[in-house]
């Protein structure tokens, strides 16, 4: 499958004060995202996680190194508007990114500042609304939604563009578990069912356990990259860079010290619980 983002020796330094040496938030990333995937980027705050975020769709450019969107090089001026048509940004507060006062008009802001034609736009407000769930509330004032209803709407926005990979940087941090709850299903089902690439930067360990791949970024490169149950099995490993392993893990770690037979690696609270009761159907035939 062919990348969709994929960076080479990729480093990143904010501006320093005068007289003062630039610090790398990002020191030599090279990673590949592969079309149609979903994605977790983990990490504590400082790790990169969010520079990195905004590099692939060039809110940042690399001091060094590059970042390719299928292939465009985020650096080159020319390439702009086609890099940032195909990868779309939602950000932390959703507040930041409605600019209506009505959903639908929010919504079609971005394809609006595109050039698409009327009817076009019209088709793609209906679609948008419809994939993030949000269909019946087109007419209604977007201030007036909960925390996780504005992030849906900011979602549209960026699906209303029709991009091929959308990066979410911290979009679930300021949300109520319901909230985080239905973007997720939003983010999943939008990647399910439409091929949309999806990059999810967090630091909630259990949004990542359905994703096809954990990249874990520490001190400005990744520290971990693979599957969830390849990185969240690998519990000494998180915990050395200040990270927890996702709630079911951790309770299989400890009931794994206190001699119980079970795996590390069943990530659902499903699996978790059929995980324990094994073990004490083990426990008591063994009693």
């Amino acid at each position: 499958m062919p990348d969709m983002i994929q960076t080479e020796n990729l480093r990143f330094a904010y501006p320093a004060d005068e007289g003062a040496e630039p610090v790398y938030a990002l020191q030599g990333v090279g990673i590949a995202i592969e079309k149609g995937t979903f994605v977790v980027i983990l990490g504590h705050n400082g790790s990169g996680k969010s520079t990195l975020a905004k590099t692939f769709n060039a809110v940042l450019l690399p001091s060094e190194g590059a970042v390719y969107v299928e292939g465009l090089d985020t650096r080159d001026e020319n390439q702009l508007l086609s890099v940032r048509q195909r990868v779309g940004m939602v950000f932390q507060n959703p507040d930041n990114q409605i600019v209506a006062n009505v959903v639908e008009e929010d919504v079609a802001f971005a394809p609006e500042n595109l050039g698409v034609p009327t009817e076009e736009i019209r088709r793609r407000v209906d679609s948008a609304l419809k994939a993030v769930g949000m269909e019946e509330f087109v007419t209604h004032a977007p201030h007036l939604l909960s925390g996780g209803q504005k992030q849906r709407i900011a979602i549209a926005g960026v699906v209303a563009m029709e991009p091929a990979c959308i990066v979410l940087d911290e979009a679930t941090a300021m949300l109520d578990p319901i909230g985080r709850r239905e973007v997720l299903a939003t983010v999943r089902r939008l990647n399910r069912e439409k091929g949309v690439t999806v990059i999810l930067i967090t630091h909630h360990m259990n949004e990542a356990e359905d994703a096809d791949r954990v990249i874990v970024m520490s001190e400005g490169r990744p520290a971990m990259n693979g599957t969830p149950k390849e990185v969240f099995t690998q519990i000494s490993a998180l915990r050395s860079m200040g990270l927890t392993a996702p709630d079911t893990v951790d309770l299989l770690d400890r009931l794994q010290k206190d001699g119980f037979s079970v795996p590390l690696d069943a990530l659902s609270v499903e699996s978790c619980a059929e995980a324990i009761a094994n073990a004490l159907n083990e426990t008591e035939r063994e009693g």
